[in-house]
């Protein structure tokens, strides 16, 4: 199928791009990659009255530590952070490209743009999962100004989330190092959309769990923290033991639901394997 008609616009900055938004009103989308967007024009999933091209604005396309903290502009592209390296992208923070990897296929992880997906808001997207497990801020502008919004109260629903009409993804903000950190998934086949992906953010010293964060997607219409998972981890001895539970806690938390792609069992099952694979993996980093 080919989308349903609809007026194009090229922004050349950001100003520029938010400007439009308000000026075409609810019915405009951004156009950044074009990778989700197009796609669910394509099968007329979404029939945008208008489309704001955003894809050559400068300066939006960076990884920059600030502190303890990273930058990440919203057009740089999932392929960027798979392949970028120290200083750019510091050691602390190797989940990131370690976790590009898994997002679609090579030609999609050039094209794709960080912000592209936040926005998009599909609850197994790495970088949702992601931006929930560090919470990350995700700092939007509009003609009104910028605002920091919280990963937390980001991501409002299927798809939806906490930006207004008239906003524009500017820059991810990843506060803290997460050095034990590790995301896994299973799907279907390489490259595409998730069933369940598992996402952990460790503090180890001297063999000991001090405490972690548990982040899923795939079992709620949003990404997930799972504190039942994460009260398993505090002050535990390192290992296969303390993996399992942890797994184990959250396959029993969550209540997910069925679908096409597998059951609420499935779903569950699936939990309990990659939160303890990620668990492994964290401590391997």
């Amino acid at each position: 199928m080919k989308p349903a008609p609809f007026e194009y616009h090229r922004a050349h900055d950001v100003r520029g791009a938010v400007e439009l938004l308000t000026e075409l009103g609810d019915d405009a989308k951004l156009l950044a990659g074009g990778q989700s967007l197009v796609a669910m024009m394509n099968f007329r999933l979404a029939r945008p009255a208008a489309l704001v091209d955003v894809g050559r604005v400068d300066g939006l396309r960076y990884l920059r530590s600030d502190g303890a903290a990273l930058r990440i502009g919203a057009l740089t592209t999932h392929h960027e952070v798979q392949t970028a390296r120290a200083p750019r992208l510091p050691d602390s923070f190797g989940v990131l490209s370690r976790a590009a990897r898994w997002i679609g296929h090579y030609p999609i992880r050039t094209r794709g743009t960080v912000g592209g997906s936040l926005a998009h808001a599909d609850s197994t997207a790495e970088w949702c999962l992601l931006a929930v497990l560090l919470d990350a801020e995700i700092v939007a502008e509009s003609t009104g100004g910028r605002r920091s919004i919280p990963a937390a109260e980001f991501f409002s629903g299927f798809l939806d989330t906490a930006l207004r009409p008239d906003e524009m993804i500017v820059e991810v903000v990843f506060p803290c190092p997460a050095p034990h950190a590790a995301l896994t998934e299973f799907a279907q086949r390489a490259g595409d959309f998730a069933i369940v992906a598992a996402a952990v953010d460790l503090d180890v010293a001297d063999g000991v769990c001090r405490g972690g964060r548990i982040a899923l997607g795939g079992v709620d219409a949003v990404p997930v923290r799972v504190p039942e998972a994460e009260a398993v981890l505090s002050g535990a001895e390192l290992g296969d033991e303390l993996f399992t539970a942890c797994a184990d806690a959250a396959a029993t938390a969550i209540e997910p639901g069925d679908d096409a792609h597998g059951s609420a069992d499935y779903r569950r099952m699936l939990t309990r394997t990659l939160v303890a694979r990620a668990c492994r993996e964290a401590t391997a980093v």
